[in-house]
Parts: C-alpha cells; sequence; structure tokens
C-alpha cells in the first residue's frame, strides 16, 4: 500500500499481488486446511486445487481492500500536505486496521473454499449450502482477528524491517533485495504464530457448517484443547508457515514492482 497511489490504484494493485499469490501457493494452503481438520493429505493437484477459484476471489479482494484501506490509513494518519515516514506503531497499527475490515469479504469465501475442499462439487452449489446468515458468517470472529495481524504482519511488518537493516546495515543490506529474505522471515513468524490458534479455530468451524462435532468459537477452542492442549492450535502451521514466509516476500516484492508497472506517473 503506496501513499504514492490513490485507493483505486492501491486496490488494483492489491488485486493483481493476491491472485498470483494465491495462484502459486494453494496446494500449501490445502495442506494446512486439511491438517487443521484431520483430513488425509493428498498429492492429486485436482485436490490440491479445489476451491482456488473461491481462494483466488477471496485474496484478491481482500488484498485490494487491504491495500486500498491500509493506504487511505496512512495518508490519514500523516496528514495532508505533510512528508514524514510513519512511525512503526502506526505502520502496524494501519495494517491491523486494513486487515479487520477485509475479514468482511474474506471470511464467507473462505467457507465456500473450505467446503469444496472438504466435500467437492461446483462454487454454486457450495453457494446455495451456505446461504444463510448463520452458516454465512461461520468463522468471522477467528478470521478478523487473523487478517487483522497477518495484514500487520505481510504490509507493515516487512517495511518496517527493511528500513531498519539498510539504516543500521547499510554495508550489510545495501539493496531492498537483500534486506527483503530477514524481512520476509519476521514478518512470516509474525503473522503465522501469532494468528495460527485462530486460524485453526476458524477452519474447524467452517469445515463443520452441520455443528457435528464444533460450535461456537469458545465450544471449538475447548475442544481443540481438550484433544490436544496448546499444539493443537497449532496444527498445520508448518505448511502455513511455509507458504506465509513466501508470501510476505512475494508480496512484498510484488507490491513494489507491480505499482510503477501498473501507474509509472506516480512515482516519477
Amino acid at each position: 500500500m503506496s501513499t504514492k497511489l490513490n485507493e483505486f490504484q492501491n486496490a488494483t494493485v492489491g488485486m493483481v499481488c493476491g491472485v498470483i499469490e494465491v495462484f502459486c501457493l494453494q496446494p500449501l494452503n490445502y495442506a494446512k486446511n486439511m491438517v487443521q481438520q484431520g483430513q488425509p493429505l493428498t498429492l492429486d493437484p485436482k485436490k490440491l486445487y479445489r476451491g482456488v477459484g473461491a481462494n483466488m476471489v477471496n485474496m484478491g479482494s481482500c488484498t485490494m481492500i487491504q491495500f486500498s484501506t491500509g493506504g487511505a490509513l496512512k495518508k490519514l494518519v500523516i496528514g495532508d500536505g505533510e512528508a514524514r515516514r510513519l512511525k512503526a506503531w502506526e505502520e502496524m497499527a494501519c495494517g491491523i486496521g486494513a486487515g479487520t475490515i477485509s475479514a468482511t469479504v474474506g471470511s464467507p469465501l473462505e467457507l465456500i473454499m473450505i467446503q469444496q475442499q472438504r466435500k467437492g462439487g461446483n462454487t454454486i452449489q457450495t453457494i446455495k449450502n451456505i446461504a444463510s446468515p448463520s452458516i454465512a458468517t461461520r468463522g468471522f470472529v477467528g478470521a478478523a482477528v487473523r487478517e487483522a495481524l497477518w495484514t500487520c504482519g505481510y504490509l507493515s511488518i516487512p517495511p518496517i524491517v527493511r528500513t531498519t537493516l539498510r539504516e543500521q546495515y547499510p554495508e550489510t543490506f545495501d539493496s531492498d533485495q537483500k534486506a527483503r529474505v530477514p524481512a520476509a522471515l519476521l514478518g512470516g513468524l509474525f503473522a503465522c504464530y501469532l494468528t495460527h490458534p485462530f486460524d485453526t479455530i476458524k477452519t474447524c468451524m467452517q469445515g463443520d457448517i452441520e455443528r457435528k462435532t464444533f460450535g461456537t468459537l469458545t465450544d471449538t477452542a475447548k475442544i481443540l484443547f481438550k484433544e490436544g492442549s496448546i499444539p493443537a492450535f497449532y496444527r498445520g502451521a508448518t505448511f502455513r508457515y511455509g507458504r506465509m514466509v513466501i508470501a510476505v516476500g512475494m508480496l512484498d516484492f510484488l507490491q513494489a514492482s507491480i505499482g510503477p508497472i501498473l501507474y509509472p506517473s506516480a512515482f516519477e
């Protein structure tokens, strides 16, 4: 999310970045979801890419919202006519706010994807199966907390780390490319392990819309804790961390590259 672009331009860049990231990393997302729900894994590409359409719409729209909202919040924090770098807490607060708002779109789209991954079927039929408010909003709170911290992890943490490394260790990190690797590792670590318990609860709730095992958010948390204590909340974390490190680095690179390609005049 760049302060050099307007909300529409940030939204466009975010949508393109989100779609590219999902298409490349969908198999890791599938593996994470299956492990969280105690389902068997597969190497069948048809199953690995189940729900990829809904997930591309999900990530495209969520990243679009996160970029545009985050950019708008940054401009609001900086103020009109003022040129300064955001403080670390301001950068993180903008990311958290943008992520929370994006969950209103992302949560129901993830519900469609998870139902397709569990049961197969086409998108239209899946939408019909979840077309009631009590089902469509299932897992929203978990998704909102996760998206808030995830957005902070990939939009706010990497610029902070990159800037700090380049200023304090200029001889070692003499380019953004070199600083991007540790920035992605730290951003992915932050985004993954702080948010994973909420993601596990959300995934279990959305995979069980019939409520045969998992009820409310607190009921689901109690069941998971009873099943395996704290480690139960981190099922699939290895796949998710792997995806997030790659995604954070990818999105950090894409947002810096695609903006100038699509809107060169804004970066002159």
